[in-house]
């Protein structure tokens, strides 16, 4: 009789040491449910970016503008060619007596002219600026796509816009433009601007040199 008690106890005693080790155990998944997985840790880094430095070094932004300028300057030089023109006829208009046959003609010349060249100077200026509005709008939704797939990769989660220009002591305007900046005080690591620029540039340097571009150094 007590050597059953006693084997009734010891096999208590080995339960109750066991029964910790399968309490942690984890649960067996059923069969054909799917394995909950457990999220990622949520992204906290946050980082800077001087808009204004990529658009001055972007390659194909520049090469965009100066060639818009060209375009602009031979439009003007065009401008200024009939303006000279309109500007000939009023100056044989003088040579006419007011209300003659030839001077009523000139005179309807001249205010066709005019009316031609006004017209024609704000559609061209019109065309201009919703050209230029366009090539910002692109370089700028490259520059977003590109800062979202590197804050992605490098887990940041925030990315503020500043302004890295050295603010000019004698300049009143560049006093108040540097003591409203949002951003008071970044650490050098957290500029992601280099790196933004050179996704950015890579490709379109790469296809003038054969060789990946080098990011201009970031002089202020």
């Amino acid at each position: 009789m007590n050597r059953q008690i006693a084997s009734i106890v010891c096999a208590a005693v080995i339960a109750l040491t066991q029964a910790p080790a399968f309490a942690q155990a984890p649960a067996a998944v059923p069969q054909g449910q799917p394995q909950q997985v457990q999220p990622a840790s949520p992204m906290s880094h946050i980082a800077v970016i001087d808009v204004g430095y990529i658009f001055k070094n972007h390659v194909r932004f520049k090469a965009a503008m100066d060639k818009m300028k060209d375009e602009v300057m031979a439009a003007e030089n065009a401008l200024k060619g009939e303006r000279d023109r309109i500007n000939g006829l009023m100056e044989q208009l003088k040579g006419f007596n007011v209300g003659t046959p030839e001077y009523k003609k000139l005179e309807a010349e001249i205010a066709k002219g005019q009316g031609d060249f006004n017209v024609n100077a704000q559609l061209q200026k019109k065309d201009f600026m919703d050209r230029e509005a366009k090539v910002y709008l692109q370089v700028y939704t490259e520059v977003e796509k590109a800062v979202g797939q590197f804050a992605r990769d490098h887990g940041i989660a925030v990315v503020f816009r500043f302004d890295g220009d050295p603010v000019d002591g004698a300049d009143r305007n560049q006093i108040l433009r540097g003591i409203t900046k949002p951003i008071v005080h970044y650490e050098a690591g957290n500029d992601i601007t280099p790196d933004i620029l050179k996704m950015l540039n890579g490709a379109a340097v790469a296809d003038q040199t054969g060789r990946p571009g080098a990011v201009p150094a970031r002089t202020r």
